[in-house]
């Protein structure tokens, strides 16, 4: 399975969860801004950290730029017919990021982007 990078500030973090008597998870949040032809985009990242690795985020504080190694993971569920599938960032590797490097841009293999898409074809400035 490919591991993916990205850069950005750390915005939230949750509490540990105890799912069953054996899973743990742990959620937070990264915003990642890029300015691309002189418009600033920002983007907001929720990641997971599972098991053991729900401690790493407690070295870091809120407005921390960090870099998060993560696996992309997806599952399929269904309940009473109805299909449903959910996508995971599950993040393995919290690094501090020193000020004054590329704190905004997703390192390589990331592929989190606006340049990443054909220039203006109608986009418009909805959020979403």
């Amino acid at each position: 399975m490919a591991s993916f990078e990205i850069i950005g500030k750390l915005v939230a973090k949750y509490d540990t969860v105890q799912r069953t008597a054996t899973f743990k998870t742990r959620e937070f949040a990264i915003e990642i801004s890029e300015d691309a032809n002189g418009r600033v985009f920002t983007n907001y990242v929720k990641f997971q950290c599972v098991q053991d690795r729900t401690e790493m985020l407690d070295r870091y504080d809120i407005g921390s730029q960090i870099k998060v190694t993560f696996n992309l993971r997806g599952t399929k569920w269904e309940k009473n017919g109805q299909i449903n599938y959910i996508t995971n960032l599950d993040a393995w590797r919290i690094e501090a990021v020193q000020l004054g490097s590329n704190t905004g841009t997703p390192a390589a293999g990331a592929n989190f982007t606006p340049d990443n898409f054909p220039a203006d074809q109608g986009v418009d400035d909805l959020p979403f």
